[in-house]
């Protein structure tokens, strides 16, 4: 399989007509379960790539001894190693480090591209904290992937709550990158154990080089 494409400071060649779906996060570090999200989205919205965006920093975070963008650049392209996943640290170039500033400056250097926000579930339960988050929804379709422990949390947040009218039933999810916004959509299905957290906590268990997939 093809290594998953690398752009440092970039964003990914892309042309109109293209359906993308973008999947931010620190990558702190890359693994299994964050390439399952990202394939997992890629199969069901039918999607012609997806880009990772490993943020310099994650403002809802402690960055304190956060690795550098480099070595999480790199160690989510080991991770991902799929010919139609990009990796990109574009965010340090458009000096953003929240989601709603980066999508404003993806969309001012496109054009006629599809974009989805793709995120894991236990992300969604704090969505509600991310700035501008209203207009993340308004902006773009949401595609949420379930993980182990997040399902009734997820579905039970602010966010969810706020917007359950918009959102789009699971076997329609291959329809959601041109469903009017706000529209989100929630994706049960197999899923895998890792986090990041649990990484950290337990070196041990990573595999030797760090993003390599185990």
């Amino acid at each position: 399989m093809t290594r998953s494409r690398l752009y440092p400071l970039d964003l990914p060649p892309a042309c109109s007509g293209m359906t993308i779906g973008l999947y931010g996060g620190s990558f702190n570090p890359a693994h299994a379960g964050h390439r399952h999200v990202a394939v997992t989205a890629l199969k069901h919205l039918q999607l012609d790539r997806v880009w990772c965006l490993v943020t310099p920093g994650n403002p809802l975070k402690d960055t304190k001894d956060l690795p550098s963008l480099a070595t999480r650049l790199e160690g989510t392209a080991r991770m991902m190693d799929h010919p139609r996943i990009d990796v990109t640290g574009a965010e340090e170039r458009a000096n953003t480090r929240f989601t709603a500033e980066t999508l404003d400056w993806i969309h001012q250097r496109t054009s006629g591209i599809r974009f989805v926000w793709i995120m894991g579930a236990d992300n969604l339960p704090q969505f509600h904290l991310w700035q501008r988050w209203q207009s993340i929804l308004e902006s773009i379709p949401v595609a949420i992937i379930d993980r182990p422990g997040h399902s009734l949390s997820a579905l039970s947040s602010p966010a969810a709550l706020s917007y359950g009218w918009a959102r789009v039933p699971s076997d329609q999810i291959a329809f959601l990158p041109d469903h009017p916004c706000p529209a989100w959509s929630f994706l049960h299905g197999p899923r895998c154990n890792l986090s990041s957290t649990y990484l950290r906590s337990n070196p041990a268990t990573q595999p030797k080089e760090i993003g390599q997939k185990p």
